[in-house]
């Protein structure tokens, strides 16, 4: 895939005309640009709501070729390595790939840590992976809520019930956000509830995702 070819969604109005890679994308739009050139068009990141500006003037390969380049949405995280050694592995240390670091503690905090099951070492990396988890999830649930907003506030900011259903989406009233979204155009709705889905996942639901 190449860099300009995101993941996208296109609007005519309040309907839904196109979405998948960029490229793809823009050949459909433009489309439908020549046949209503005086029609309002709109193209969003498919996963974070920021707007794509396009030049729809010309042929397709002169579209093509103006389309802004872009980071693949879709592509793996850069691979994270342990930081090298320092100091060398005794006999009985485990080969896991664990490094060690100086921890300050209170006496309490030892205490406490060398009681539990496997001593302070085991309890620590729970601690943290239980903490990463829940940075994660709380993370995904604010991505979900900005990029709801983002496309509420363009494709919905004039319609009815677009303030309630803002405070709905971040009060995480999943119940009373769909029965206002409801309201408006299909395709809107049909965006918006997929684009909020992560935000209303229970805690549990969202722990395990990332377990």
């Amino acid at each position: 895939m190449e860099e300009s070819e995101l993941n996208c969604i296109a609007f005519e109005g309040s309907r839904g005309i196109a979405c998948g890679p960029l490229r793809e994308v823009a050949r459909k739009v433009k489309a439908v640009y020549d046949a209503r050139p005086l029609s309002r068009i709109m193209v969003f990141n498919a996963q974070t709501s920021e707007t794509i500006e396009i030049d729809w003037r010309g042929s397709v390969e002169q579209v093509l070729n103006r389309i802004p380049s872009f980071a693949d949405v879709s592509a793996p995280p850069t691979e994270l390595r342990p930081p090298e050694r320092t100091t060398a592995v005794g006999p009985g240390r485990p080969r896991l790939g664990v490094v060690a670091r100086e921890v300050t503690l209170l006496p309490r905090h030892w205490e406490w840590l060398n009681s539990q099951p496997g001593g302070a070492s085991v309890a620590l990396r729970k601690l943290v992976e239980q903490a990463r988890r829940a940075a994660s999830s709380a993370d995904r649930i604010r991505q979900a809520q900005d990029a709801s907003y983002r496309f509420m506030s363009v494709m919905a900011g004039c319609l009815d019930g677009f303030e309630e259903a803002a405070r709905a989406l971040f009060a995480a009233d999943r119940s009373r956000f769909e029965a206002l979204i409801a309201l408006w155009p299909a395709d809107v709705g049909a965006h918006l509830r997929e684009l909020a889905a992560p935000a209303f996942e229970p805690p549990s639901q969202a722990e395990a995702r990332d377990a």
